[in-house]
């Protein structure tokens, strides 16, 4: 009797500290840009706006949008140092709109046989989701892949630093 109420508290314990573990947050969200206006009316959301039930548009709802002032920046290329980690050469290739990082292409990659490549394989896309939802190289490293993150996030600081983010 003892020993189950003992195996009970432990069991209630455990599940009170697993239901009150909270994650940390990548970084803070980055605003987005407002939908682009297509110049035509929007339903409201009671169904009630003038493209719902058959309505007409005046010709000044179906005005086109006026042009912003400033143009939007071109993408550009930036790439990484090679990072040489223990099991191999890391190096990443960034892709940048303005400041806002937009796609993290992996050059070389950390290849000391099979079990590097299942580690990759698994850690890269983490680590590149990582990047573009911190948009900085702030990023933590994936468990049980540390010389890859190392890796990754030298080379990926590196690139950063020549586009001057």
């Amino acid at each position: 009797m003892r020993r189950a109420v003992i195996v009970l508290g432990t069991t209630a314990a455990g599940l009170a500290a697993l239901l009150s573990f909270k994650t940390h947050s990548l970084a803070a969200p980055v605003p987005s840009a407002p939908a682009p206006s297509t110049g035509m009316p929007q339903a409201t959301a009671s169904g009630t706006g003038p493209s719902s039930m058959g309505a007409t548009v005046s010709p000044a709802a179906r005005a086109t949008p006026k042009s912003s002032a400033t143009a939007p920046a071109a993408a550009r290329t930036v790439t990484g140092t090679v990072a040489n980690t223990q099991y191999g050469p890391m190096q990443v290739q960034v892709t940048l709109a303005g400041t806002k990082i937009t796609k993290v292409t992996v050059l070389q990659r950390t290849d000391d046989g099979a079990e590097s490549d299942q580690i990759d394989a698994n850690a890269i896309p983490k680590l590149t989701s990582e990047t573009l939802a911190a948009q900085s190289a702030r990023i933590d490293a994936v468990s049980g892949a540390s010389y890859t993150s190392s890796g990754y996030i030298q080379s990926l600081q590196s690139a950063l630093d020549q586009a001057g983010n």
